[in-house]
């Protein structure tokens, strides 16, 4: 073998990265593409026609040479917490700091790299959250975590506080043994979610997975994709203080309460107005205000027009108490 797993796994972890698995990229069964259909047809993608992309299918698609999927996991949590007062924003903590594409993507090339480099003919592409990738599903494949009833990944050692990559290769290498279901009877997340977004779904395969989440309902969803005006009558009332995406069913997840670790990533460290942004100056910012506060930001995706329209739909709700 030009270069074993276990090498692999080792330079990833000396480049930084928390977990690393190996998925073959050949051991698919379909379950997971047809799982996918089934939740667009239920009109469940909202608008994210996207989703439909083959790639997401069939990762041959994005690369026909590919034998392995390199999969490894990235903390991100912090323990700084979120106000009280109802005079906050609340953003989620996986925008509190640095956008994690770049900093994910530094360290997947370096790895990338590093990996091409040991033989002639190897190849490697990266990808994090960058193209059409069943992320969830290959993490789970390659041992990382499992795919939880809120649809994140639980990982035993971090929780969910994780961002996933990929590298795919030509490599064959020795596969890891797929993660199994941790979840139990715990209904936390679905209990807690003020908008439904966690629904039940027949269970139709030996994977599991009986809950996928309903974007039309998802507090993340509308602030952070929806690019509508206004927010649905169905969604603005029950906000409970969150402009850019919502932290709920993770806040509330025995795994992180129990598992979450302080990341190590100075990157990932919260931008200080991002833990208490108030809501009256949010809702005035100018483009110019957000384009510098939001600077190398995963926020930017949240435009200062949305960004706005997010903050005046939680200030319209303060004169009421938040919904149980």
């Amino acid at each position: 073998m030009l270069v074993s797993s276990d090498e692999i796994k080792q330079k990833a972890l000396e480049l930084g990265f928390h977990q690393v698995g190996i998925a073959d990229a050949n051991a698919t069964n379909g379950v997971e593409v047809q799982r996918l259909q089934a939740w667009m047809a239920l009109g469940y993608h909202a608008d994210m026609e996207w989703m439909a992309n083959p790639k997401r299918h069939d990762i041959h698609l994005l690369m026909p040479e590919v034998k392995s999927v390199i999969c490894v996991a990235l903390n991100y949590y912090t323990p700084h917490q979120r106000p009280e007062s109802r005079e906050y924003g609340k953003i989620s903590r996986y925008g509190w700091g640095r956008d994690y594409h770049k900093v994910l993507h530094k360290k997947l090339k370096a790895l990338s790299n590093w990996l091409q480099e040991q033989s002639e003919g190897i190849q490697a592409r990266y990808y994090a959250d960058t193209a059409p990738v069943q992320d969830k599903v290959w993490a789970q494949r390659a041992g990382i975590g499992w795919i939880a009833k809120n649809g994140n990944v639980i990982t035993r050692e971090f929780g969910s506080w994780v961002f996933l990559g990929e590298v795919l290769t030509n490599l064959e290498l020795t596969a890891d043994t797929p993660h199994t279901h941790h979840c139990g009877n715990c209904t936390r997340c679905i209990e807690a979610c003020p908008t439904n977004a966690i629904r039940a779904v027949a269970q139709d395969d030996a994977q599991g997975y009986p809950f996928v989440i309903d974007a039309n309902r998802c507090i993340a969803y509308h602030t952070i994709e929806n690019r509508a005006e206004e927010l649905p009558d169905a969604i603005a009332p029950h906000l409970q203080g969150w402009i850019a995406g919502c932290d709920i069913c993770q806040d509330v997840c025995p795994w992180n309460q129990r598992f979450a670790k302080n990341t190590d990533v100075a990157d990932f460290q919260p931008y200080p107005a991002n833990i208490a942004p108030r809501l009256t100056e949010l809702a005035e910012i100018s483009d110019a205000e957000w384009n510098q506060r939001f600077t190398a930001s995963a926020l930017r995706r949240i435009k200062p027009e949305m960004l706005r329209r997010n903050a005046k739909a939680n200030l319209a709700t303060l004169q009421t108490p938040f919904d149980d």
